[in-house]
Parts: structure tokens; C-alpha cells; sequence
């Protein structure tokens, strides 16, 4: 068993177990022939039948024991050393996925999923699953890509420029010296990021890889007017010289970087 290769160990697993399967379906069968052995009153049949059984038992015993204790996949040493993260990433290039780590995260548009090594288990945005298998990972994100994300871009816009208000109110209508021309001042993305998490423990709820993910879907919507008219726009290159970018995936796999914001007010 490779002790570096979960698909290769659940592999070999799967296939021992189906040799058991085999030991144990035989021994049903026996058991179902000594079954009506019984109802018929077959008392030779009763005999051989039963020794039969208990030599069936026996070995399906063994085999169980064998297979149990076969399973030595050191599981906390492969997620400590990446190797989770690696083989899920490979096998996603594999399969034509574009899948990236980034901060503890693999991000596959429009899924981001969080390892939970303590647990054996992932977070695919947010929801719990066990389903850990490499193959079987990467065969779920590559469903989720076939479906319309559930985003709500109406609502997600206005959240945006009631923080956005907050951080020029915030900075006096500045933002590190960097402005709008005097109309509009942009401010930082990592800055409003922060005022949606101003809770206790709220960063980790609403990570920075989820509000980049978000802030591309709402760039994917083409919706920038808020009610109240304001324009939306998120100026990139002023600002990722400063640092505290946002980068997130976009559909067909390339990096996209977010830095800025601004919402300028409607022209008479």
C-alpha cells in the first residue's frame, strides 16, 4: 500500500473488500440452503450443510480480520505533509479541473474548500463532507461548475457600497493617498473586507478567498448600479502595488486579482 496515495489505498481497499463480499455472499447462500433444509426436513442435507456454514463462517471471520487490519494509512501524517493537497490538485489537472491552493484552500470556480485534517473531512463552501477520496472530490467540484452559483448579486451590491460608505467616512474620503479624481474616492477591497467582518470571529466565516470568489461573481453578473444610481468599479491597478490584493479563480481557471473599489455618483 503507498502510504503517500489515498486513491491508491482506497483502491486496494475497495477491491479486498469486495473478495470478502464474495466469502460472505457464500456463506448466505449456505445459510438459505440449510434454511430450508430445516423447513423440509432434510436432515442429511441439515448435517452438511452446517458444516459447510461453519467452515464459511470461519474463513469470512478471517478475511474481515485481515482486511480490518490491513488499513494502515497513516492519515494524520498525509494530511500534515500536503499530500491530500497535492493528490486532490494532480488528479484535478488530471481531469481537466483547474484547481489552485491558495492560504490553506483549494479554490475550483466557483467552490472553495477548506481541509479539515482533525476530522478527515472537507468544507466545500462551508457544508461538511466526508466524502474525501480524491477522485471522488474532484468528480464533486466538477458537478458544482455545471450549476448556476447561488449568488445573489443584487443584495451582495449593496452590502458592498453601504461598507464601501463606511470606510470613506471612515478615512475622510481617502484611501492610502490613492483617490477617484475628487469624485469617487477608491478604497481598498481588504478595508471594506474588514468592515463586513467587524464581529468577533467573523473573518473566518466570511473569509478574503470568499469575498474575492463573490466580488468575481457579482463582476460576472454585469449588475454596477446600485438602487440609488451609483456605479460601481474595481480599479485594480492603482492599488496592488500597496498590497492587500484579493485573488480568486475565474471560470476557466486563470487568477483574477481585486484591489480596489469605487462607487461613483450618478451624472445629471
Amino acid at each position: 500500500m503507498d502510504p503517500t496515495s489515498l486513491e491508491q489505498a482506497l483502491t486496494q481497499f475497495e477491491r479486498e473488500a469486495a473478495s470478502v463480499a464474495k466469502v460472505l455472499a457464500a456463506t448466505s447462500r449456505e445459510m438459505k440452503k440449510l434454511q430450508v433444509a430445516a423447513a423440509l426436513g432434510d436432515l442429511r442435507a441439515l448435517r452438511g450443510g452446517a458444516d459447510a456454514c461453519s467452515r464459511l463462517v470461519e474463513q469470512a471471520g478471517e478475511a474481515t480480520r485481515d482486511l480490518v487490519a490491513g488499513w494502515t494509512f497513516d492519515e494524520a501524517a498525509y494530511f500534515e505533509q500536503g499530500s491530500f493537497t497535492r493528490e486532490v490538485l494532480a488528479l484535478a489537472a488530471d481531469e481537466g479541473l483547474q484547481a489552485f491552493e491558495s492560504d490553506d484552500r483549494l479554490l475550483s470556480y466557483p467552490a472553495i474548500v477548506q481541509i479539515v485534517a482533525s476530522e478527515s473531512a472537507v468544507l466545500i463552501d462551508k457544508q461538511r463532507d466526508r466524502r474525501i477520496r480524491p477522485s471522488v472530490l474532484v468528480r464533486t467540484l466538477k458537478a458544482l461548475q455545471q450549476r448556476p452559483p447561488r449568488f445573489k448579486a443584487a443584495a451582495f451590491l449593496e452590502t458592498l457600497a453601504a461598507a464601501y460608505d463606511f470606510v470613506v467616512a471612515a478615512t475622510g474620503g481617502r484611501s492610502g493617498g490613492v483617490s477617484g479624481g475628487g469624485v469617487a474616492s477608491t478604497v481598498k477591497l481588504s478595508d471594506v473586507h474588514n468592515v463586513l467582518t467587524l464581529m468577533p470571529g467573523a473573518a473566518r466565516e466570511y473569509t478574503k478567498q470568499e469575498f474575492a470568489r463573490d466580488l468575481y461573481l457579482l463582476d460576472q453578473s454585469g449588475l454596477v448600479t446600485t438602487r440609488d444610481g451609483r456605479t460601481l468599479s474595481l480599479p485594480a491597478s492603482a492599488l496592488t502595488r500597496s498590497g492587500g490584493v484579493l485573488t480568486t479563480v475565474t471560470r476557466s481557471g486563470q487568477s483574477k486579482v481585486y484591489a480596489g473599489i469605487t462607487f461613483a455618483e450618478a451624472t445629471a
